[in-house]
């Protein structure tokens, strides 16, 4: 029996569990069994004191065992519940394309001490990160709500935060002038700090798997190689802050919103401005590319003809403290036309994966579902009890965020 355990336990834990057998059967009264079981085992005369590490461990395991026994039978259920669903959902799912937010917030999310600055969905999981001006990260559950855990790292305000593709990186950029990258598969550990930036970096996305760009209060736009930290390119043009960065999906093309009211593209590559498109009458505060799918709304919206060109980067939204949304035919660019609903300060929106509809969020508290295809504000949601300052659509679940200077974050179900 000995030979046949010791092929599946190395001989250290087998000792170990010959011991803690002997401690239950001493312990139990099995005096006899006990003895026998000794001789055979080689281990007479051992005898468990109330400090050995053996003392009670059997019953210990048994009890370890028994909960994650409990825990498998919950996370089956929970898998069979959503093996059910998912049937109609794919049934559905010309339905859920049309699906919105509707109130109430199906869950607040209350962690963060300090406004929160921005809200971002894990590509590929049903996770999310919230930026606070509490210096934190912190990351929750976005299907139930669960705090998971709280990055720590940075020394002032966290401004903005980053996937790439996969989700396997993380980006933050804060107001202590430095960009942190973040391995999420190593238990969210700093890999790598960047320094470069003479102020407040705003705002950062990927560019490409290997590539990524910061827009600073310094004015600059910064082209960083993510494998070794070393920034290797600085655009300039923007005469104030610049407040927000974008790419197209292609890395072809990057745009700017600055505190100087313009929006500008640039070819990251030679660092050439392409485009300065001006409208705004006030502080833009991000700027957008939109994606391939919403052309054939924007483009009735501006009166353009049909066309099958879905090319990256022709068309680009923005959001302003003009209390405004424009948009940009970024070959001409011209604007071509300006959404007008919001009482205060445009802080962010984002693209309904439809295509047919964007969502924005102001310092009115409101979160406004607008129709691409006409322009017009088609539902006004209460958002927040304060400023809503950031907004993201998830794109594993009909799950939007949205974030506010009263700290909360609120998760909002689409149906």
């Amino acid at each position: 029996m000995a030979d046949n355990q010791s092929q599946i336990l190395p001989e250290r834990q087998l000792k170990e569990l010959e011991k803690s057998i002997l401690d239950f059967m001493h312990t139990h009264g099995y005096t006899e069994s006990a003895t026998v079981f000794a001789r055979e085992s080689n281990n007479e005369g051992f005898i468990a004191g109330p400090t050995d590490r053996h003392h009670n461990l059997l019953a210990k395991k048994w009890t370890s065992v028994i909960r994650l026994q409990r825990k498998i039978i919950e996370l089956e259920s929970k898998l069979s519940k959503q093996a059910a669903e998912l049937p109609i959902s794919k049934a559905n799912s010309l339905a859920a394309g049309e699906w919105l937010p509707r109130p109430p917030a199906r869950t607040k999310l209350t962690q963060h001490r300090s406004p929160i600055t921005r809200v971002r969905f894990h590509p590929q999981y049903t996770q999310l990160a919230t930026a606070s001006e509490d210096m934190t990260v912190k990351l929750w559950d976005s299907e139930s709500g669960d705090f998971e855990r709280t990055v720590k790292g940075h020394t002032n305000t966290v401004l903005d935060v980053a996937f790439d593709s996969k989700g396997a990186i993380m980006v933050t950029c804060s107001a202590d002038l430095t960009l942190r990258v973040w391995d999420t598969t190593a238990d969210y550990k700093c890999i790598r700090t960047l320094h470069g930036h003479d102020h407040c970096v705003s705002a950062v996305c990927f560019l490409g798997s290997d590539r990524l760009a910061s827009v600073s209060r310094d004015r600059s736009i910064k082209i960083w190689d993510l494998s070794t930290g070393f920034c290797v390119k600085t655009l300039t043009g923007h005469d104030e802050w610049v407040r927000s960065v974008d790419v197209t999906s292609d890395s072809r093309l990057l745009c700017t919103a600055s505190n100087d009211q313009s929006v500008r593209l640039w070819d990251p590559n030679s660092g050439e401005c392409k485009a300065d498109m001006r409208g705004h009458t006030n502080v833009v505060e991000t700027a957008r590319f939109a994606p391939p799918n919403t052309y054939a709304s924007l483009r009735r919206l501006a009166g353009l003809p049909p066309s099958t060109d879905a090319a990256p980067g022709l068309f680009v939204v923005s959001g302003s403290r003009d209390k405004t949304l424009c948009l940009w035919d970024t070959a001409s660019a011209q604007l071509l036309h300006t959404f007008v609903g919001h009482d205060d300060w445009v802080r962010d929106f984002c693209f309904h994966p439809s295509g047919k509809t964007l969502i924005s969020v102001s310092d009115d508290k409101t979160m406004r579902i607008w129709d691409l295809a006409t322009g017009r504000c088609s539902k006004t949601i209460p958002a927040s009890q304060h400023f809503t300052t950031c907004i993201d659509f998830s794109s594993v679940s009909p799950l939007v965020a949205t974030g506010s200077v009263d700290t909360e974050v609120s998760l909002w179900a689409c149906r």
